[in-house]
């Protein structure tokens, strides 16, 4: 079992993504609670997503493939 791998716990992962998503000026409660729950789902399901791929095939996982991986975790993050 190799020690090096990354488990991400999503619930955290999630909660420090939706805590870093202020509410933006003059935004409606309703939309802003909507975009914080799609966030905090999105976050949820990519850090398991992850997690299983971690799990399964990260160690065997060509470069290209990480790189692609790692790029829509900062892609979710900061779009």
């Amino acid at each position: 079992m190799n020690e090096n791998k990354i488990i991400i716990d999503a619930d955290q992962f999630a909660a420090a993504i939706i805590a870093g998503n202020p509410k933006q000026t003059n935004e409606d409660n309703k939309v802003y609670i909507k975009r914080q729950l799609t966030l905090y789902l999105e976050s949820v399901l990519l850090a398991s997503d992850f997690n299983s791929l971690e799990e399964n095939q990260f160690g065997s996982a060509k470069e290209k493939q990480r790189q692609a991986i790692l790029e829509k975790i900062i892609e979710h993050r900061y779009h």
